[in-house]
């Protein structure tokens, strides 16, 4: 018996890879398992978001007091409008997860923490993730980019870039995994601030029907969701 559930955008594994030989800072991949909830009864209830395990975070200074976490990214993606954003009105949420992880970048002792939150329904999965790596928004293009031209969201640098998802297959008892290539995705990454000076938003869909989503629907998204944020820096 296997379970192929788990999917991370290929382009995020690159990222990561970056880090691992200490170009850039550090990248978190979260891993969820989530589910519509059943009630008594047998009917299914409203998917609230489930946080899993408690994420381990980083000692704060002062000055990361607005540290954002996974299940605060969960809670700002799960709107009650966020099907109709997506052009999907009427569907319901599968699943909600928010999560997170650390990293310790190649040569230095401070950890680094990358939540992410996401939202699953039957066309769409929509991630959001959160990167205070100092990787700018400009290398990201760089490396990832696809010709698009350099934009700006809500006066935030930002670029598009397609990636596909890699499909996790592995058997429960652990004995035997794969990977495959998935379904193409499309993200957005916006700096933090309005000077692109390290640490991205990342917003990524993907469709399950092997479609690529619009850029129109991923600019509308963040548009909406990304003031929502805790600690989004407003453009003067």
């Amino acid at each position: 018996m296997s379970d192929d559930g788990l999917t991370i955008s290929k382009g995020a594994a690159i990222r990561q890879g970056f880090m691992a030989v200490g170009l850039f800072g550090a990248l978190g991949l979260a891993l969820w398992v989530g589910g519509e909830s059943v009630n008594s009864s047998g009917e299914a209830k409203p998917v609230t978001c489930s946080h899993g395990e408690p994420e381990k975070k980083p000692a704060q200074t002062p000055a990361e007091a607005g540290h954002v976490s996974g299940a605060q990214l969960c809670e700002a993606l799960h709107r009650p409008d966020l099907a109709d954003l997506l052009g999907t009105p009427g569907e319901v949420v599968k699943n909600a997860n928010g999560g997170g992880s650390t990293f310790k970048p190649v040569g230095s002792d401070e950890e680094i923490h990358t939540p992410s939150g996401k939202i699953e329904f039957e066309t769409y999965t929509v991630n959001l993730r959160v990167a205070d790596d100092g990787l700018k928004v400009a290398t990201v293009a760089k490396f990832l980019g696809d010709g698009t031209l350099p934009l700006t969201v809500l006066g935030h640098p930002a670029a598009y870039y397609s990636d596909r998802t890699i499909s996790l297959s592995f058997n429960l008892d652990g004995s035997d995994a794969s990977t495959g290539s998935g379904v193409p995705t499309r993200s957005l990454v916006v700096s933090r601030g309005t000077e692109d000076g390290g640490g991205t938003y990342e917003l990524t869909l993907w469709r399950s029907d092997g479609g690529m989503p619009d850029d129109a629907v991923v600019l509308r998204l963040a548009e909406t969701v990304l003031p929502t944020v805790p600690g989004w820096a407003a453009a003067g």
